[in-house]
């Protein structure tokens, strides 16, 4: 009997161990190796609105049209996001409220995002202006990516320039997807 016990205890400590390294891999919150996120990094000044200009395809933004991301600071210092967009299949709007956390100093710009309970996503800017106008953001792995920018529409040298700096950075660029800002959000 004693034997039978330990060999479930040690079976449900395995089983344990191998499901949080596989929830470890899906959900990785570092950088991909070779890109470092921005520092310095003034939250204050990245807080609000930006449009999505180009993304990466993903199921959970699929067939989304007029994407924009909001954020801002909470007082536990953690960032509220508010993802929203317009679903062109179910023609209507759909909203998604996540919560990101820096990962180390909160003067580098790599945060941990999740918009599922305990499930945290790697959120690290990887290029941004000077001004705060746009974003190059990656996620976990460099199949993760979004152009961000305080305007629905970037200016054709700035946009190059993303593309290029993306392609240096191992995207893969030509399968980005320009985002449609056709309709006015009624909840901006």
């Amino acid at each position: 009997m004693l034997s039978l016990l330990s060999s479930r205890r040690t079976g449900a400590v395995l089983l344990a161990a191998v499901l949080a390294g596989a929830l470890g891999a899906c959900s990785s919150t570092r950088p991909p190796e070779g890109i470092s996120a921005v520092a310095p990094f003034d939250l204050a000044r990245y807080e609000g609105r930006w449009f999505e200009v180009a993304r990466l395809d993903h199921a959970f933004e699929r067939g989304m049209s007029d994407v924009s991301a909001t954020y801002q600071r909470q007082p536990d210092g953690s960032v509220r996001v508010l993802n929203r967009g317009f679903d062109t299949g179910k023609q209507a709007w759909r909203q998604a409220v996540g919560k990101a956390l820096f990962t180390g100093d909160a003067q580098t710009a790599s945060l941990k995002v999740s918009f599922f309970g305990p499930f945290y996503g790697g959120y690290h800017v990887a290029a941004l202006d000077a001004d705060y106008r746009w974003a190059l953001v990656v996620g976990p792995d460099r199949s993760y990516c979004w152009i961000l920018a305080r305007d629905k529409q970037l200016a054709p040298a700035v946009r190059d320039a993303l593309i290029a700096r993306a392609q240096a950075l191992g995207i893969d660029t030509q399968a980005l997807i320009w985002v449609d800002h056709q309709r006015t959000d009624p909840q901006p």
